[in-house]
This record gives C-alpha cells, sequence and structure tokens, in this order.
C-alpha cells in the first residue's frame, strides 16, 4: 500500500458542531482517514444520525451546549481521561445572524461573541490542560470571508470570524513552545443550513450576485472538510498561525 500523507490512523479528534453541515462533513471525512471522532454538539439525536455514518469503530457521540463557557474545561477534561488524551480538535459549532447594526442591540452582540470567540478561546484553554493533548497536536477554527471582507449586515458576525483569525496567530505563538499548532480555514459561502438560512431572505437576483462572485461556485461542505483535515494532520506540520481562505475565488477579486 502507498503512503497517504493526508491519513489519520490512531489518532482521536474532537469535533464541535458535528450535527450538522461543515462540522458533520469534517467528521465523516476525518473517519474515513482513519480517525477515532468524537462528535460533539447540542443534539444528540442528530449527533447520532451524524454517527451512524462514520467509518471505522472507536468513535464517540458527546453533547454538549458550550454555553456556559466555564464548563468547557472540565468537558474536555473528562473526555481526555475516558478515551485518552486528543490529537486536534475541530472548532467548527458557531452561530450566525444577519442583523443590521440599527437593529443591534448589546444582549445579541454579546451572544454572537460568547459563542464564536469565547468558545473558542475557551476550547483552546481547555486542550492545553495536562493530560488532554498528546505531541503534535493541532487545533482548527471554522472562521469565515466575512472576517476578511466587508458584508452589509454582518458587522457582528463578522467581527467574531475576525477575532478567530487574530485569536489563530496569537495561540499559534502560545502553543509553539509544547508542538501545538493552531490554523483556521475561511469559507466562502458554502451550501450549509446556515447559509441557506441566509437565502431564504435574500432575493433571486441577490443569490445570483453571491454566486457570480464566486468563480468556481458556491462551495460545498465537503470542500471546507478536506482543507480541515489537511490543517488536523500531520501533513501540514510546519504550518502553524495560518487562516487557510477556501472560497471558491471569492476573495480573489
Amino acid at each position: 500500500m502507498g503512503c497517504n500523507p493526508l491519513g489519520l490512523a490512531g489518532k482521536r479528534i474532537l469535533v464541535t458542531g458535528a450535527s450538522s453541515g461543515i462540522g458533520r462533513d469534517t467528521a465523516i471525512l476525518l473517519s474515513q482517514l482513519g480517525a477515532n471522532v468524537v462528535l460533539a454538539g447540542r443534539d444528540r439525536v442528530r449527533l447520532e444520525q451524524t454517527s451512524r455514518e462514520l467509518e471505522g469503530s472507536g468513535h464517540s457521540v458527546q453533547p454538549r451546549d458550550l454555553l456556559p463557557l466555564e464548563g468547557i474545561p472540565s468537558w474536555i477534561k473528562e473526555i481526555s481521561e475516558a478515551i485518552g488524551a486528543l490529537d486536534g480538535i475541530v472548532h467548527s459549532a458557531g452561530v450566525y445572524a444577519m442583523t443590521p447594526v440599527t437593529a443591534l442591540n448589546a444582549q445579541k452582540l454579546e451572544e454572537m461573541l460568547r459563542m464564536n470567540v469565547g468558545s473558542a478561546l475557551m476550547i483552546a484553554k481547555a486542550y492545553k490542560q495536562r493530560g488532554c493533548w498528546r505531541p503534535g497536536g493541532s487545533i482548527v477554527y471554522v472562521s469565515s470571508i466575512a472576517g476578511i471582507i466587508g458584508v452589509s449586515a454582518l458587522a457582528s458576525y463578522a467581527s467574531s470570524k475576525a477575532a478567530l483569525i487574530g485569536l489563530t496567530r496569537s495561540l499559534s505563538i502560545e502553543f509553539a513552545r509544547d508542538g501545538i499548532r493552531v490554523n483556521c480555514v475561511a469559507p466562502g459561502f458554502v451550501q450549509t443550513e446556515m447559509v441557506q438560512e441566509l437565502q431564504s431572505r435574500l432575493t433571486p437576483e441577490q443569490l445570483a450576485e453571491i454566486a457570480r462572485m464566486h468563480p468556481l461556485g458556491l462551495g460545498k461542505p465537503r470542500d471546507i472538510a478536506h482543507a480541515i483535515a489537511f490543517l488536523i494532520g500531520d501533513a501540514s506540520r510546519w504550518i502553524t498561525g495560518s487562516t487557510l481562505v477556501v472560497d471558491g475565488g471569492y476573495t480573489a477579486h
């Protein structure tokens, strides 16, 4: 058999947001590459559905609402004590809201930042606990091109996704001393449930314009999963602090 540089045999990887969209497809792909996957999300039923599509054995389901933030370290610790230290975490869980600034209030802003940024920080804090990570460990965050370019009515969401890019850079320096890499992907418009909700609020003309801005067309969750699989494993062992834009050419304009 030939060598597969993307192989993940023997790796234990936690995937948050694994009940749908990018997180779900990522979990399935990681299992196909040989990883033992821990599925995390709020909905046990949907996590079980994802679990039935995983290849191989040694997978587990860990339902969890990532709010409140304070409970994340103890939760990660319990998982590590039960199955062993983790080789990586893919943090795909997050919330989305299309809210013009005129309709934004402090509560909505706080909820967005707590979930999209606060949970990411606490995931990192949790992973650095003794016994929770293995040498060569890796964290991959899911940001968005909204954190790089301007998109109307997405100020709070864009702010949270831009924060993940800055967080990735800072953590990559802090964690490098232990050999832990931290990277993120920034997807364009991908055909997930989250984006479908956005599409339902747009006119056909607006949808056509969004599609036109993607020279390679709209993406699929598996397109992002492939990028995540590369960053989470040893094939990217010399990459840290990077943001991999996967957007069908959107930001090339």
